[in-house]
């Protein structure tokens, strides 16, 4: 017989099988340390032990103290080279050899989902990944955006910089400051929701000039970079809308900017259903988006997916154009040798002080398109990296070969302050764009990067020059002498939301009459 003892079954207890899975746990994690570290395929690369181990490496200089991990990964450049592993899964180049191989026309470098995907923008042409999609959502923007559009419609650029010229008018006559941090943001804004959706914000007419949308618009920034440390977090999207608002007051602005969109495509699609275009307007983008295309595999979206392109063009807008003419304007304020070249060549283009500044000709004078592409030159443009994957093949880049599926990223904060290019990087100077011979100026075309290059180039960026050439030229010619704020060098860092932002409780530009 068997004695009943060989059936009993000994179990752990509760403390031990804690300790078990806490064993296995720890040993999980070192485990994958250790492959990354020393037997991963990108283990060859340069870089700090500790970004190639976990990607909480970029997530703390990301989240503390600043969104500063694109100033962190400068500094990695400096230590080891023009290939440089800055996560787990992604080398960072330096080189600007390597644009045109990876950000090209025809390109087979996919954007990487894992940085893409944590905008939550699912229909948006910005963030979708794969190039076939990307080309059929695309599609009916360009249109839209192209130059020829731009001119027929230059009416809407000029009423606003006429706007806002006028209100620094009103603002001097009363020895008020103007703020044109927000007053530029504000020009940007309301031309590209007159341009998108035939209904102005209007936001030169608020008190505030927009404050408050642009701070909705900041919101994305830190869910960014949380979602990419945790992408599985990204299920809290599905959530009811009142639930996400109570969790994060970050949150709360994304959504709050998302159902502004929203009620845009609402309108349109009304106005589309009813046969009619409302208070007699002309198409619009999301009319177009919102028609049939012959394009082979197009599919009309709904009013939800349209909303992430919306919201993708309207958060695209509030910060990167302005940014550029708050830079601008900053150092040509505080120049007053710029100061004096700018306006010689705006009033002995046009002499009459009431003249028209037309976009086309003032694309022609060399120091104002100086002054321009130094402000989207040391604004940066998109100051975040572009991440793509490496296609099947792989590639090499500057000796180090990487296989497919590697996310691969470059920078215009790196490209732009690149002394091989830029002698003097951090000096805001005109000249070295208007004084350079045909060859310096194709040389430095390499390394200006501000509305990325190829496919996925910024599709705004014929409206975003329209915009700060007539938008700078207007200001600079009706006023001979404005007096810019002392701003520190906190107040003029940048903080990496994709786009750049100056710290929340920076000092912001203000002129008032010299």
């Amino acid at each position: 017989m068997y004695s009943s003892n060989m059936w009993d079954i000994q179990l752990p207890s509760i403390t031990q099988l804690i300790s078990g899975i806490l064993v296995l746990t720890v040993a999980n994690v070192l485990w994958t340390l250790l492959y990354r570290v020393y037997f991963h395929p990108l283990a060859h690369i340069p870089g700090p032990k500790l970004a190639a181990g976990t990607f909480l490496y970029q997530t703390y200089f990301s989240l503390v103290n600043g969104s500063r991990f694109y100033a962190q990964i400068g500094k990695l450049h400096e230590a080891y080279g023009p290939v440089v592993r800055i996560t787990p899964d992604e080398i960072h180049l330096s080189d600007p050899a390597n644009y045109e191989t990876i950000y090209h026309v025809g390109s087979k470098y996919a954007k990487y989902p894992r940085y893409y995907n944590a905008f939550s923008l699912k229909y948006s042409s910005f963030t979708t990944c794969p190039n076939d999609v990307h080309k059929l959502r695309r599609g009916p923007l360009n249109q839209f955006f192209s130059r020829k559009m731009v001119l027929e419609l230059e009416d809407v650029v000029q009423s606003k910089a006429q706007k806002l010229c006028n209100l620094v008018t009103q603002k001097l006559s009363v020895g008020q400051a103007v703020d044109l941090h927000h007053a530029f943001r504000a020009v940007s804004i309301d031309v590209i929701t007159e341009y998108g959706f035939n209904k102005c914000y209007d936001l030169l007419d608020k008190p505030d000039l927009g404050r408050h949308f642009f701070l909705m618009v900041r919101g994305i920034g830190p869910s960014l970079w949380v979602y990419q440390q945790w992408p599985q977090l990204q299920i809290a999207n599905n959530l009811p809308p009142s639930v996400l608002k109570k969790m994060s007051p970050e949150l709360a602005q994304v959504l709050t900017l998302q159902e502004h969109a929203r009620e845009q495509i609402v309108d349109v699609k009304a106005d589309l259903d009813a046969g009619l275009t409302k208070h007699n307007a002309r198409q619009t983008i999301f009319h177009g988006i919102l028609t049939p295309s012959p394009e082979e595999g197009y599919v009309v979206p709904s009013v939800d997916d349209i909303k992430d392109e919306a919201y993708g063009i309207l958060a695209a807008a509030a910060d990167t154009t302005g940014n550029g003419m708050t830079v601008a304007a900053y150092h040509v304020v505080n120049n007053p040798e710029i100061y004096k070249k700018l306006r010689a060549e705006l009033k002995t283009a046009f002499p009459d002080p009431d003249a028209r500044l037309n976009f086309t000709e003032l694309e022609k004078l060399p120091y104002l398109t100086g002054v321009v592409k130094e402000g989207l030159r040391l604004s940066f443009g998109v100051i975040s990296r572009l991440a793509r994957v490496v296609p099947e093949g792989g590639a090499t880049f500057n000796g180090h070969y990487v296989p497919a599926g590697t996310a691969v990223s470059m920078s215009s904060w790196v490209l732009h302050q690149d002394p091989n290019y830029f002698p003097a990087p951090q000096e805001f100077n005109p000249e070295r764009w208007s004084k350079a011979s045909p060859a310096e100026q194709r040389h430095m075309e390499k390394g200006f990067v501000p509305f990325g290059k190829g496919s996925r180039i910024c599709v705004g960026m014929p409206l975003a020059y329209c915009e700060l050439y007539v938008t700078i030229a207007m200001l600079f010619h009706r006023f001979e002498k404005l007096k810019g704020n002392q701003l520190t060098a906190e107040d003029l860092v940048y903080d990496d939301y994709f786009a750049s932002h100056h710290p929340i409780n920076a000092t912001k530009f203000h002129v008032i009459k010299g």
